[in-house]
């Protein structure tokens, strides 16, 4: 079964990649112009092994004669794969109608007429989310209607970009890209 939340756009891993800007099809869709991160997707693996556990415990303990218990092991297992594929889904997505940060529990869109730019910046970053800042590169949103308080939309700290400094200036110039295309200096 195909997940294609956790596929980028393919041009963007070919060498015709540095041919085209925007190497698309449908400007519509939302996409994520990168691949999900080593340390994104082994989360979600173990959040998956987890709720096989879970499932395991539900089947013994319906076989055992308490439906009621069963039930509640299969609503966490279920809250667990619900969790584990949000967490999937966690990162900077694009289309021509805007630019979406998906959070864990918050989404945010702002459509491109709002964006005044997208640049990359040296700044102290969280590393992996945690409390713990290092020094790293940024993208950050320039929004004409709000100058602070915008989280970073990447960082070289984060789960999908930690020790893979070449995978984020890719992500980094196809947001970019996006924001020269669709924002207020661009063509749509």
């Amino acid at each position: 079964m195909p997940l294609p939340f956790l596929t980028a756009d393919r041009a963007f891993d070919t060498e015709a990649a540095d041919d085209l800007a925007l190497p698309h099809d449908d400007r519509d869709r939302w996409r994520r112009p990168y691949r999900p991160g080593p340390w994104r997707v082994a989360a979600g693996a173990l959040w998956l092994l987890l709720a096989s556990y879970v499932l395991c415990a539900g089947v013994i303990i319906a076989l055992a004669g308490t439906l009621g218990g069963a039930a509640v092991a299969f609503g966490v297992a279920v809250a667990i794969i619900a969790g584990a594929l949000r967490l999937l889904r966690v990162g900077v997505w694009v289309s021509a109608r805007g630019l979406r940060q998906v959070g864990f529990f918050v989404t945010r869109t702002v459509p491109w007429e709002r964006v005044l730019s997208v640049r990359t910046v040296q700044q102290p970053v969280r590393w992996l989310g945690l409390p713990r800042a290092v020094q790293g590169q940024a993208l950050v949103l320039v929004r004409g209607d709000r100058a602070e308080g915008v989280p970073p939309l990447l960082t070289t700290h984060n789960a999908d970009f930690l020790g893979r400094e070449e995978a984020f200036d890719r992500a980094a110039d196809a947001v970019e890209a996006w924001a020269a295309e669709f924002g207020r200096g661009g063509l749509g």
